[in-house]
């Protein structure tokens, strides 16, 4: 009997366990979650359209992964300061602000902009076939030269400002199914060319995250069958408007960004 007794406790516990009943302590602690969303268009929801009448030029968007878990988890406190066109010395600069001691997760995409993608985009649609691989090639080196320092200095301040929250790094999405469904446009060349750009910056991102002793997650598997030129797209292609462009749709952050995200929470 007093072996009994003692292994009650025990019992009770996986009990609870098995049946479910602890998951409201989970719930519980999402609900006391104090999020701070940092980033560039990526965050903030560039051609997702629902733009929050407050965010300006920022164009932060009610379908952009940040607002839709916020929305889903309802954490003690939510700030999005991510902005449009946001690098990381910008992130740095003009976003922290929310971020305190008592700052429990933050999300950050941030890079993108640093090495001129927007600008290896034109080029790609408006220059030859030699000009777009060159200009990935130029950003490529960026992204193993200087970025490294850009994205260490903003960890590094995001990690002092917040020393107690759990940082979730996102990647980029590969742009292009290569020999997908598109009839126009660019060359396989340079479609694949963009795609090994983007690789190269995640796994900086990855990296450097790693260093920062931040998680990271890649949106890469959630976007493979939905890139541009696939036929369930979650990518804009060259659009109007014009910003819109390699940008992902409402669907793009609920289905691909909204799940790497929570994945990593």
């Amino acid at each position: 009997m007093r072996t009994l007794r003692r292994a009650l406790p025990v019992l009770l516990a996986l009990a609870t366990a098995s049946i479910g009943l602890a998951q409201p302590a989970s719930a519980a602690a999402e609900a006391g979650e104090r999020y701070v969303a940092l980033g560039d268009s990526y965050s903030s929801g560039v051609g997702a359209g629902s733009y929050l009448s407050d965010s300006g030029s920022c164009q932060r968007s009610s379908k952009a992964y940040p607002s839709l878990w916020a929305a889903a988890n309802a954490p003690a406190s939510f700030s999005f300061t991510a902005c449009s066109g946001a690098t990381t010395g910008t992130v740095k600069s003009s976003q922290l602000a929310p971020l305190a001691s008592t700052t429990t997760l933050v999300s950050v995409t941030a890079g993108g902009n640093d090495v001129g993608f927007a600008n290896v985009m034109q080029t790609c649609v408006l220059q030859s076939e030699a000009t777009c691989v060159s200009a990935v090639d130029n950003a490529i080196a960026q992204v193993n030269n200087t970025l490294p320092g850009s994205l260490s200095s903003l960890y590094g301040a995001i990690r002092t400002k917040a020393p107690q929250a759990r940082v979730v790094v996102l990647g980029y999405p590969r742009f292009y199914q290569l020999n997908g469904s598109c009839i126009a446009g660019l060359s396989e060349t340079e479609r694949a060319a963009i795609n090994r750009g983007s690789d190269a910056l995640n796994g900086m991102l990855a990296k450097q995250a790693a260093n920062a002793g931040f998680a990271y997650s890649s949106v890469v598997d959630e976007f493979t069958g939905h890139e541009i030129c696939s036929s369930a797209a979650w990518l804009h292609s060259v659009s109007v408007p014009v910003s819109n462009s390699y940008h992902p749709t409402a669907t793009g952050h609920s289905g691909g960004y909204l799940p790497a995200f929570h994945s990593a929470v």
